[in-house]
């Protein structure tokens, strides 16, 4: 008689998985989520990555400077102006080029322009990921006036490649400081409809007070940037920490929270949209006259050794490193990825949580897939 052997499972029989996407409109992306879950409770989330991986890294080392800064809007593409500004400030920093303040100026007003619109964009996902479909078309109403700025200033209303080393691509539009006040005035009276219809809704609190808790000692173990990172305590903007550009030349609050939880991390970025606005009032009526570029190589070599410059993106702290062996081509780049960082925490703060909560607290890190494979 033939004796069997029961195999030995290594889970409990209440136990099993699913996979949370890669299509998986929630997942923001072609990210996959393979949950454990015992019944509606998390007990193990693990990304699954490289869905949409270009290998954008080792492609600069193929590329020209130049060349690097357009691969970089195909990373977050909703921060591409800031993006673009990373690699320029790198390479000029490099080079020791003075940048005119003109240039800095205006960067530092596409960059809170940019700023607003991926918050834009992600209030009204972030609504739609919990029920609230109307957030979608209030938020995309506020960003395409932006978009429009950005079309008429460098042609373009999501990959940029506007910001090249050594200035602009070309000089801003003569409508560009009308407009923007414009924009201004509009969203000022707009921003508050954000309240009314989401933020002061009971039931969208109740999904999101005391969800997704992140203390401020696992922010920073975890390298959790951005508003991830301040909404736990951990005061990290780059902006105010290392300014670039002319933030020194401004006066803003680093908005800051301490609960740690979906609703503070959601509380974060409606204040940075207050805090932007009130940037770009202090620099759009001072634009300093002056050229939009300075003069720099057809073929830009970089002297050798290593360079680094990170800046604030809508989604946190983004690093460049270049190693230089004085060619024109850059011997190794890395970026340091915010969506990366605050992608390693999503396990920890949603075990013990439902797929519900799930959903809210990875709405609440605001992640963009293409930033986090590259």
């Amino acid at each position: 008689m033939m004796e069997t052997t029961a195999v030995k499972s290594n889970f409990k029989s209440e136990e099993y998985f699913i996979n949370m996407g890669p299509q998986h409109p929630a997942t923001h992306g072609v990210l996959r989520l393979l949950l454990t879950i015992d019944g509606e409770i998390i007990k193990k989330v693990e990304p699954d990555l490289g869905y949409i991986h270009r290998s954008i890294e080792k492609m600069c080392e193929r590329d020209s400077y130049q060349q690097i800064v357009h691969l970089t809007d195909r990373m977050d593409y909703l921060s591409s102006h800031i993006n673009n500004e990373a690699v320029c400030l790198t390479v000029e920093n490099a080079l020791q080029l003075e940048i005119p303040d003109r240039v800095q100026v205006i960067r530092t007003i596409l960059s809170e322009l940019t700023r607003i619109a991926s918050h834009c964009l992600w209030w009204g996902v972030m609504g739609m990921d919990v029920g609230a479909l109307t957030t979608y078309f209030y938020g995309f109403r506020d960003r395409e006036m932006i978009n429009d700025i950005f079309e008429e200033t460098c042609g373009a209303r999501l990959t940029m490649n506007y910001n090249i080393p050594g200035g602009l691509m070309f000089d801003i539009h003569p409508n560009f400081v009308k407009r923007t006040k414009e924009f201004i005035t509009h969203f000022k009276t707009k921003l508050p409809e954000y309240d009314t219809l989401l933020t002061g809704n009971i039931i969208f609190q109740k999904r999101t007070k005391g969800v997704g808790i992140l203390s401020k000692e696992d922010a920073i173990s975890f390298g959790a940037s951005g508003p991830v990172g301040r909404a736990s305590g951990y005061s990290c903007d780059v902006r105010k920490h290392h300014p670039y550009s002319a933030y020194d030349r401004v006066t803003f609050n680093e908005a800051l929270k301490t609960e740690g939880d979906t609703f503070a991390r959601y509380q974060v970025r409606i204040q940075e949209m207050w805090e932007s606005m009130a940037i770009i009032e202090q620099l759009i009526d001072n634009i300093p006259e002056g050229e939009h570029k300075v003069a720099t190589n057809a073929v830009i070599k970089l002297p050798k050794g290593e360079f680094y410059q990170k800046v604030e993106t809508a989604r946190g702290e983004l690093g460049v490193y270049i190693i230089s062996t004085g060619t024109k081509n850059p011997y190794r780049v890395k970026f340091r990825s915010p969506g990366f960082s605050n992608l390693s925490l999503l396990n920890h703060i949603a075990v013990g949580g439902k797929i519900g909560d799930l959903v809210a607290s990875m709405a609440t890190l605001d992640l963009v897939i293409p930033d986090i494979d590259r």
